[in-house]
């Protein structure tokens, strides 16, 4: 009877109702973290997912364009656009041969990059080197550049009249280079080894550094040769560090734009990433979005084949009844040469080619030491004669304007990004629903799986046109900003789980029990304690924002252009000088950069590489 007659009239009665609702804003507000967590999952749904998804469904339905070629209305699904790509008489110029000449480039970049990164590895891990210190880093330097300066370097070298303009170093000093040499699958693939080796030289070396060298003695006293040491004991335990490294290379050349564009496109050499950016150019949204998903495809395979191999790499342990012995050998007569290499290895992956385009920069005919030759105008000048380009670069406004807009937009993306990652961290690690915490931490990595072109065109296909609340932005700085802020999320949100997991809850139930609530603990605890790794996890997205042009080259314009896509516009031109002088700018910020993270982060690309 107590029970029917009081909790009625409990229910009837509104300030009871009031009562809980209040309770509930108030346990709510105090440990906010799931509704947290669920914000977050929307955004990045709206700012990553969807435009993946957009991207692909693009592929299999109408577009305007083509409702009279397809005979079908706006938005049916249609095969039109896969039998184009991949049947079609011209499918074997949009998709094949870039296919293949793709597979051609990787293949070598892979090739070439182990011949040089796995003598280095183990000449830094495993052995007395000269240097090693200073070689640690030096290597790296490639790494830290854009891979398409290099280009641009060896295009100042070797460049021929092929495609016309000024003449290359070896034609100005009386050697012609043929076509094979300047341009094409060769240079594209030499370079792009050169520029990933120190995927390898940091993969390979710091599995050879905890590799414990007992096992080779073991070996060797019972009568082993080297050769069988090296392929029955040291090789099966490097395989997953080496196939880890095939398989990000293989990556990474799948999604890179500017090397090809530069060496490849001149003589009609296109990869998939040349040729996805051609169709965007030609605003063919259907092929584009084919093309985008087939290098979505091959990349997410290769993300996914090398995340496998790190599973099964923890399979491969050596127990030691002292620890592990990584002793050095000593290279004794050998050390001589084994210096000469590395050195010779730093001089053509980054000493030649910044030289050569610094030297470019200063020189009216690129290759002519004559004292005549060398001039400032292409940094300083005031009347150069040339019909786009008037002043040196420190003198126009398109190069002050690009810096800015480099400066502030990809900082405010980098800054979003690291804040956003720290969030992301907080949530993932905090989240009482599992679900949610592996949601969003499988959304933020999904851009990790999309080659930065392809998710270039996923945004112009998302935001191309409005999409509630958001208008179209297409032409804006704000689709820059948002996508080179999705773009860094992996490595942001990344950071920030790394460090939420080092924090305990101890210093936050501490606040708590003083009455200090969410903002109040996020302010004054979380965020000092967290300082260090959010300042990481904002610059680590700016130098790689400041330096990547695959992202942006298909959603800049000219009023939007950043040093990157302003370098190229250059060489469209064929102002080389002045392409170059911008390159040497972007090269000294991104090298500063990386630089002043490794200070701040108190680490070093080279760590674990046994530089002392």
């Amino acid at each position: 009877m107590t029970q029917q007659t009081v909790l009625p009239e409990e229910r009837a009665h509104p300030l009871s109702a009031w009562k809980r609702l209040s309770y509930l804003v108030r346990v709510k507000s105090a440990d906010p973290t799931l509704l947290l967590a669920l914000a977050l999952l929307i955004v990045f749904g709206y700012l990553i997912f969807a435009p993946v998804v957009l991207l692909l469904v693009d592929a299999v339905t109408v577009h305007f364009a083509d409702t009279a070629r397809t005979r079908q209305d706006l938005g049916d699904l249609t095969f039109y656009y896969l039998n184009r790509v991949l049947l079609s008489p011209i499918s074997r110029d949009l998709f094949w041969w870039p296919l293949a000449h793709t597979a051609i480039i990787s293949a070598g970049a892979i090739l070439l990059a182990f011949l040089v990164g796995a003598p280095i590895g183990w000449l830094l891990s495993r052995t007395d080197l000269m240097g090693k210190k200073w070689f640690s880093t030096a290597l790296l330097v490639p790494y830290m550049l854009p891979s398409w300066t290099f280009a641009l370097a060896w295009l100042t070298l070797f460049k021929n009249r092929t495609i016309g303009g000024l003449p290359g170093w070896m034609e100005t000093l009386g050697f012609t280079p043929p076509d094979w040499l300047a341009y094409g699958a060769l240079p594209i693939a030499l370079i792009l080894a050169l520029h990933y080796a120190p995927f390898v030289i940091l993969l390979f070396g710091n599995a050879l550094k905890q590799f414990d060298t007992q096992l080779e003695d073991s070996a060797r006293s019972l009568g082993a040769s080297p050769l069988t040491v090296a392929r029955r004991i040291i090789l099966p335990l490097m395989m997953p560090s080496l196939v880890s490294a095939a398989t990000l290379i293989f990556a990474k050349c799948l999604g890179d734009f500017g090397v090809a564009y530069v060496l490849g496109v001149p003589v009609g050499f296109d990869v998939l990433a040349t040729s996805l950016f051609r169709a965007i150019s030609t605003s063919q949204a259907g092929a584009s979005a084919v093309l985008a998903g087939a290098i979505v495809l091959l990349g997410s395979l290769s993300i996914i084949i090398d995340m496998r191999l790190l599973k099964e790499a923890r399979r491969f342990v050596t127990i030691g009844a002292k620890g592990a012995i990584a002793r050095e050998a000593p290279l004794g007569k050998w050390q001589l040469p084994a210096v000469a290499w590395a050195f010779a290895v730093f001089l053509v992956s980054a000493g030649i080619p910044l030289a050569a385009l610094l030297l470019t920069t200063v020189m009216h005919v690129p290759g002519s030491f004559s004292l005549d030759n060398f001039t400032l105008d292409y940094w300083i000048g005031t009347d150069l004669g040339t019909t786009a380009l008037h002043q040196g670069i420190l003198l126009t406004g398109e190069f002050w304007l690009a810096l800015w807009n480099s400066v502030w937009m990809v900082g405010l993306a980098a800054t979003g990004a690291g804040m956003l990652g720290l969030l992301v961290g907080y949530a993932v690690v905090r989240s009482p629903v599992r679900f949610v915490s592996v949601a969003l931490r499988q959304i933020t990595f999904l851009p990790y799986l999309v080659p930065g072109i392809a998710f270039a065109a996923a945004y112009l296909s998302m935001f191309a046109v409005p999409r509630p609340p958001l208008p179209a932005l297409y032409g804006t700085p704000i689709i820059l900003v948002l996508a080179i802020l999705a773009d860094q999320m992996p490595f942001a949100s990344r950071a920030g789980i790394s460090s939420m997991m080092q924090l305990g809850r101890e210093p936050e139930e501490a606040g708590q029990i003083v009455g200090a609530g969410w903002f109040r603990r996020m302010r004054s605890i979380v965020l000092p304690i967290q300082r260090g790794a959010l300042v990481s996890a904002i610059l680590l997205p700016f130098i790689s924002g400041i330096k990547g042009l695959s992202l942006v080259v298909v959603l800049a314009v000219p009023g939007t252009d950043l040093l990157t896509t302003y370098a190229i516009r250059l060489v469209d031109y064929g102002y080389s000088q002045a392409a170059n002088a911008v390159v040497v700018m972007l090269c000294v910020v991104a090298f500063a950069g990386t630089m002043l993270v490794q200070k701040i982060g108190k680490a070093n690309l080279s760590d674990g590489m046994g530089s002392k």
